[in-house]
């Protein structure tokens, strides 16, 4: 008799085995955040250009910057947290066999799903602050975004002393969430 196996073989690793899994090194970390950012654009291009242009060609009005803001940080917020409890993994972190997982393995609920996403944007404080204090313009604030995010942050992996092999980051160790690298065999993109 055949043995029939479940269409995901991320099933059939228990969370207890998730929990031992090592957490992703620095670069994978940045190849996956740089990644996410380009999947990143096309929902912004679908949520967010095609509405706002609608908007301005047909009645000429266009959101004021703090509603934009809020519309944007919304929706992505609505994409990773809707990702992160359905499979604990973003198309980007199925690419880079990153998963997610909260205490002791399980995959996160809503509410954690929803604190690691408030955790995760904190790195947006210090480049207002930056903005503001130095009175960056255009290109200097995108830049400054990008090397913050891509590149500051994933550094607070190095904040964490106990175990090379488990650090977390920042937004991590505050939301009582993990990122593990999943082994080769269990990869499968949905």
């Amino acid at each position: 008799m055949a043995q029939v196996l479940p269409k995901n073989p991320q099933a059939l690793i228990t969370p207890a085995e998730l929990n031992a899994l090592p957490a992703p090194q620095f670069w994978r970390r940045v190849s996956c955040a740089l990644y996410e950012q380009l999947v990143l654009l096309g929902v912004i291009a679908l949520t967010f250009l095609v509405p706002n242009l609608g908007l301005g060609i047909l009645f000429g009005v266009s959101l004021p910057s703090w509603l934009t803001f809020l519309y944007l940080y919304t929706v992505l917020g609505i994409y990773f947290v809707w990702y992160w409890t359905k499979s604990g993994q973003t198309l980007a972190m199925q690419t880079w066999r990153v998963r997610m997982i909260g205490p002791g393995g399980y995959n996160l609920t809503r509410r954690q799903a929803i604190w690691r996403y408030i955790f995760g944007s904190l790195w947006i404080v210090p480049c207002v602050l930056l903005q503001w204090l130095f009175e960056l313009q255009k290109w200097q604030i995108i830049e400054m975004l990008f090397t913050m995010a891509l590149f500051l942050w994933p550094l607070s992996i190095y904040l964490d002393r106990v175990n090379p092999l488990l650090r977390q980051s920042l937004p991590d160790r505050l939301g009582r969430t993990r990122l593990v690298e999943l082994p080769k065999n269990l990869v499968t993109l949905t």
